[in-house]
C-alpha cells in the first residue's frame, strides 16, 4: 500500500497540556483556544470569519500505536475503533467542530476546544448547515449513553 504524508498547516494552542482531563468531544467544552495557521497558508483563511463553526482536522501527535478494538469513554464494552472516536487510530487523525469567536491575521480564536496544546493542524473546513446536518441520524452503541454533563478523558488510551 502506498504511504500518504501530510504537512501540517498550523498548530493548536490550548490550555490542555496532557492527555488526561481533556473534554472528550468539543460539544462538552466551553474552553477557548487559538488555531494558528502558518504564514505560508494564511491566505487560505480569507472569508473563514463569515462562518460560525469549522471542522478542524488534526494529527493526534501524542497517540502511539493503535488498537482495532477499544473501550470508548462513554462505554464499558469493547468496540471496533471505527465505531468510536478514540484517539488510538491507524492514522491518528482527529476531528472537532469548533465555534469561531474571531479571526485575527493568521489566528482563529475558537471555543469548544477539546484538543491538546501544540497539536498539528492538517486542514480546516467550514461547517455548512445545509451540507452537514442530517435529520435521520442513528447513534449506534452510543444511543442513550450521553447525558447532560461534561465528559473528560482519562488515561485509557495511553501506552
Amino acid at each position: 500500500m502506498k504511504k500518504i504524508c501530510y504537512t501540517p498547516i498550523g498548530i493548536v494552542h490550548s490550555e490542555f497540556k496532557e492527555k488526561t482531563n481533556v473534554p472528550i468531544q468539543s460539544v462538552f467544552s466551553n474552553n477557548k483556544g487559538v488555531i494558528e495557521i502558518f504564514p505560508e497558508f494564511s491566505d487560505g483563511l480569507k472569508d473563514i470569519g463569515g462562518f460560525s463553526h469549522i471542522f478542524l482536522i488534526y494529527h493526534f501527535h501524542l497517540s502511539k500505536g493503535f488498537s482495532l478494538k477499544v473501550t470508548p469513554f462513554l462505554d464499558d464494552v469493547e468496540r471496533g475503533i471505527f465505531s468510536t472516536r478514540a484517539p488510538k487510530r491507524p492514522n491518528n487523525i482527529g476531528l472537532s467542530i469548533l465555534k469561531i469567536e474571531g479571526v485575527e491575521g493568521n489566528k482563529i480564536m475558537v471555543s469548544g476546544i477539546d484538543i491538546i496544546d501544540k497539536t498539528p493542524v492538517l486542514d480546516i473546513k467550514p461547517y455548512v448547515s445545509h451540507f452537514d446536518y442530517r435529520p435521520d441520524v442513528k447513534d449506534g452503541w452510543a444511543t442513550n449513553k450521553v447525558e447532560n454533563k461534561e465528559y473528560v478523558s482519562d488515561n485509557r488510551f495511553s501506552l
